[in-house]
């Protein structure tokens, strides 16, 4: 089964002051390419989902635009998946500085189980971690086009596989492993993070 790594780079960065989160610079390198660094290893193929192109042109990386721009992450989700090569994109969120690489590999190694693999940790499922099938586009479209987008909405429409935080945590504290920066105060924090693990 191919697999295509899709890192989700579509948001405005409001609480960023509108400065792209993604081309924050953390223990040397962009949160970016920190987020690719982990995710190459484990899949076939990768794919940016963005809408300012030319600020990402450096990475060298296949960009698709969303096809819905309003729709939130339930629309990158959409946009990256449709345009994937493979038959099964992992999605990330771009501003995930502490992404691992044998968290990657532990959902998209069960990407043929279900439509949808993807961590729960707590009460959370981690929507911006996981594998989702082409099957799911459908069922994501429809939410789409009625204005509900609330990502989990489409689940009890597919087969979901859960990996439990327990699986996550023998690789990373899942804390850590699913952090991401929104703010200044979160960046200041990864940036201290940042140095602690290195």
């Amino acid at each position: 089964m191919r697999v295509t790594g899709v890192i989700q780079a579509g948001g405005r960065s409001t609480r960023m002051g509108g400065r792209p989160k993604a081309l924050m610079e953390l223990g040397g390198r962009r949160i970016v390419e920190r987020v690719l660094d982990a995710v190459a290893p484990a899949v076939d193929d990768l794919l940016l989902v963005t809408n300012t192109p030319d600020l990402y042109a450096s990475l060298g990386v296949p960009m698709v635009a969303d096809v819905y721009p309003d729709a939130g992450s339930l629309g990158g989700i959409y946009s990256g998946l449709k345009a994937a090569p493979g038959e099964t994109a992992f999605t990330v969120a771009c501003d995930m500085p502490f992404l691992h690489p044998a968290v990657v590999r532990l959902v998209v190694a069960r990407a043929g189980e279900a439509d949808v693999v993807i961590p729960r940790v707590g009460g959370q499922l981690e929507t911006l971690h996981a594998c989702y099938a082409k099957s799911c586009l459908p069922h994501i479209e429809e939410r789409i086009l009625a204005g509900r987008l609330k990502i989990v909405g489409f689940f009890e429409r597919v087969r979901v596989i859960e990996i439990a935080e327990a699986e996550v945590a023998r690789h990373r504290d899942p804390a850590i492993a699913f952090m991401n920066v929104n703010t200044p105060e979160e960046l200041e924090r990864a940036r201290a993070l940042a140095a602690a693990l290195a």
